[in-house]
């Protein structure tokens, strides 16, 4: 039984099967049909909904979501809201109110996605604590219109759209009060046999779980694991859903760093790391889209192993280390250490990942970070690089060289690291660590790119490293440093 609320409406769901996804529901059981389905795979935007969970204060905080790759169970005790619940009466909501005086449609099949996306926005806008609410950016557009890849119009209607939204009066649908939504029963969320879909709360519950369901499967934001339903048709009949656990959305800060809890999204982590590595925060812009970002975790794009994960190679670059937990107790693991072979890690069949270990930069510690991809949103690396390095008395300390998207795993680049290493940042120590990383990467080929070009990028991104070190004269601040070239480093990734 699935317990949630509708376009206002109290909505109770027997039945559901563990695998059935937001959409599925939407327009097969509720009839719902407002929301389309495109690509079934989170990265058209046509099926965009928004959710709205309450916060501590009980207040409804919405967020734009993917209703193909979203779990129905994770409705419980939320708000959902579709196209078709936007309209008070014959009143459109300012969303489809501009969309339409701004002719931002023209086949219509994505525009009720994109109206999600941007109602999302308004609600950011309209809930904002600044006064006056900040104003919408270029960048602020681009990021909560990423994942809706209509193609008919083109954006410049729909940006229009986006911002006239405010000039219009508001409109307030017959939406329950925020008192009403209810939250989720105690302990284990289930479907109506108890025993193919469990969300437990606590992370004893979760070790229990595990200790009698190994074989079961893990799910938080379920954004990669629901591509075996969709796009592979199998069937996901056993499911463990951690993303209720307490311990597990905690975010701890030491006096050495963060320990971010394996079910934190990326969303809640960007403003973890805006201030400590600025590059990091915004490479996170262009890992997917905001539908994604809501939903994905820290530890679910590290535990699925892909070779194209975007937070591995950084967090490698990080020296980031694991506290892997189970039945049988806790251990910590360097991130070095977990990835074994393509989908193989060191986690074993009862473990899960409760925490991700995040060191404080020291004083000196200098991140870069370079995405290179076809598109410059909502796509996928080819190569991603990630560069820490300390400066000490004008040589290079603590190297650490990083790659992903290349392989079957990310990795490090040690020989590479060994030949800058205790060296000043000049063409000689950047001449024999382009040789030297040309020797131990071993590329791949894909659709992506060739083994060639991936080796080329790779040595040139070191190279981009030296020119840029040069142009700003070796700076030692940090926090400056990498806030002022993170914004180069989006540039530049862009313009890739």
């Amino acid at each position: 039984m699935i317990d949630f609320h509708l376009n206002g409406r109290r909505q109770r769901c027997a039945d559901v099967r563990a695998d059935e996804s937001v959409l599925e529901l939407l327009r097969t059981t509720l009839g719902q049909t407002g929301t389309k389905e495109g690509c079934a795979s989170g990265d058209c935007g046509a099926c965009t909904v928004a959710i709205g969970e309450p916060d501590a204060s009980g207040e409804l905080v919405y967020h734009n979501a993917n209703a193909c790759i979203t779990p129905a169970h994770q409705l419980e005790g939320c708000h959902l809201v579709t196209v078709e619940g936007l309209a008070e009466g014959e009143r459109l909501h300012p969303a489809q109110a501009a969309m339409v005086d701004c002719h931002a449609s023209q086949c219509g099949f994505c525009t009720p996605g994109i109206v999600m996306s941007l109602f999302t926005l308004y609600e950011q806008q309209r809930r904002s604590d600044e006064e006056p609410p900040p104003p919408l950016t270029q960048e602020r557009l681009e990021a909560a219109l990423g994942g809706n890849l209509c193609r008919c119009t083109g954006y410049r209607p729909i940006r229009d759209a986006a911002l006239a939204m405010g000039d219009y009066p508001a409109v307030d649908p017959a939406w329950i009060t925020n008192a009403e939504l209810g939250h989720p029963a105690d302990g284990q969320i289930a479907t109506a046999d108890a025993s193919h879909y469990v969300a437990p709360r606590d992370l004893a519950a979760l070790r229990a779980l595990k200790a009698e369901r190994p074989h079961a499967r893990l799910l938080a934001g379920a954004t990669d694991l629901w591509l075996e339903t969709t796009q592979q048709l199998k069937a996901l009949d056993e499911l463990i859903d951690v993303r209720r656990v307490a311990e597990l959305n905690a975010i701890e800060e030491v006096e050495a760093g963060w320990w971010i809890g394996g079910a934190v999204t990326l969303a809640r982590l960007m403003p973890v790391l805006a201030e400590p590595y600025p590059a990091f925060e915004h490479l996170m812009h262009r890992f997917a889209s905001s539908q994604i970002r809501h939903r994905a975790t820290l530890g679910g794009n590290i535990a699925n192993a892909s070779p194209i994960g975007d937070t591995p190679p950084v967090l490698l670059a990080l020296d980031a280390r694991l506290r892997l937990d189970g039945p049988r107790g806790e251990r910590e693991l360097p991130l070095a250490e977990f990835f074994l072979d393509y989908k193989r890690t060191a986690l074993a069949e009862d473990e899960f990942i409760a925490a991700i270990f995040l060191p404080r930069p020291t004083a000196g510690h200098h991140l870069k970070v370079w995405k290179l991809s076809k598109r410059r949103e909502d796509d996928i690396s080819a190569v991603l690089a990630a560069f820490a390095w300390r400066l000490e008395e004008g040589v290079m300390r603590d190297v650490h060289l990083a790659f992903g998207g290349m392989a079957a795993i990310p990795c490090r680049a040690p020989a590479a690291e060994a030949a800058l290493e205790g060296r000043a940042p000049d063409a000689e120590a950047f001449a024999a660590a382009r040789a030297a990383l040309a020797e131990e990467l071993t590329p791949m080929t894909d659709v992506r790119g060739s083994a060639e070009y991936r080796r080329l990028a790779a040595g040139n991104l070191l190279e981009r490293l030296r020119l840029m070190i040069e142009a700003e004269g070796n700076p030692t601040d940090n926090n400056s440093d990498n806030r002022d070239s993170a914004t180069k480093v989006t540039l530049d990734a862009y313009a890739n």
